[in-house]
């Protein structure tokens, strides 16, 4: 891998209902997530086909089998939500049956994952913790993150990147992250709607929305842009979130095209564009939304070809950094 070189970065946030409890009902979600099990062996090939490299920042609880499993590794110290809807312990205990198991355990998929070529294991951390939340703690948080560190140790993974559950990046969590062995973390884009991440006013709204489809600012950078602060991960910063298929196909083409000419700047350029999603985006419309990832990936392979655009995943970013 060249480092005077642009790069495709993907990372994907994978979740199940570990990511979206408290947002959803769990019942009417069946479907959903039942597409979004089905459709990650398809992602996979085609990021084979297409020789992608990807970080897939994994939800430590997926790797457990069953329920009897996970209640054996939770953590001694559990987050303490002040918003006690937010536990992932309260609503696991008040669905732990059989038929929930599906939408929560996931080992053969990250079997899987592993099993292919360029694809990089990360973390999610292991309950989807949320940083920013009140009455959390830092010793939670490591208690959190050991527990992922874990179980991904049973299956011969180390874990090297971390992606914050929905992207509330805590600075004086960082340091945990490294002593832990954390490399690498995705930090959030620098535009202004991204700089709460948990505001959900109607400008941060508009702005995150409207920037799928205008020119709202740029979303690629220089390798060089990425500075390694002592005692703390490598922070690479998002480029664009994949939205899920709309309705409207007007508005479907107009996000594709954008994403198209931001990946052919930054081949140009020589610049990193990191694209992320979660799998169960795809979850409503898995067909249209796998034709949508092959329009991308074979932009980037006219690329490859043309401008020796690279795939790579963020430990392989991580690796670039340190040969600069």
């Amino acid at each position: 891998m060249q480092v005077n070189k642009g790069c495709f970065v993907i990372s994907l946030d994978f979740e199940l209902l570990w990511g979206v409890f408290d947002l959803v009902n769990h019942k009417e979600k069946e479907e959903y997530f039942t597409n979004t099990k089905k459709v990650i062996p398809l992602i996979l090939d085609s990021f084979a086909q297409y020789q992608i490299h990807a970080t897939w920042a994994i939800v430590g609880m997926l790797f457990n089998s069953n329920w009897e499993e996970w209640n054996n590794n939770q953590p001694k110290v559990v987050p303490l939500y002040k918003n006690s809807s937010l536990s992932p312990y309260d609503f696991g205990n008040s669905i732990s049956t059989l038929a929930t198991e599906d939408f929560v355990f996931a080992p053969e998929l990250i079997q899987q994952i592993k099993g292919t070529e360029g694809q990089e294991i990360g973390t999610h951390t292991y309950s989807h913790y949320y940083c920013l939340e009140q009455g959390q703690t830092i010793e939670q948080f490591a208690a959190d993150l050991q527990k992922a560190i874990d179980v991904a140790c049973e299956m011969n993974i180390n874990l090297k990147s971390l992606v914050f559950p929905r992207n509330q990046l805590r600075e004086e969590y960082l340091k945990i992250c490294a002593d832990m062995g954390i490399e690498n973390v995705r930090s959030n884009p620098s535009s202004w709607y991204w700089q709460d991440t948990q505001s959900s006013s109607f400008l941060t709204k508009i702005g995150r929305s409207g920037d799928a489809y205008f020119p709202f600012g740029n979303k690629n950078y220089p390798l060089k842009e990425l500075k390694k602060k002592k005692g703390i991960p490598l922070e690479q910063k998002a480029g664009r979130f994949l939205r899920p298929v709309e309705g409207n196909s007007f508005l479907r083409k107009l996000k594709l095209k954008r994403i198209m000419r931001e990946m052919t700047m930054a081949a140009k350029k020589n610049e990193i564009y990191h694209l992320w999603w979660h799998p169960h985006n795809f979850g409503d419309h898995p067909t249209e939304s796998l034709n949508d990832l092959k329009v991308i990936l074979e932009h980037f392979d006219k690329l490859r070809s043309k401008f020796n655009f690279q795939s790579a995943n963020m430990e392989e970013i991580g690796g670039l950094q340190k040969s600069t």
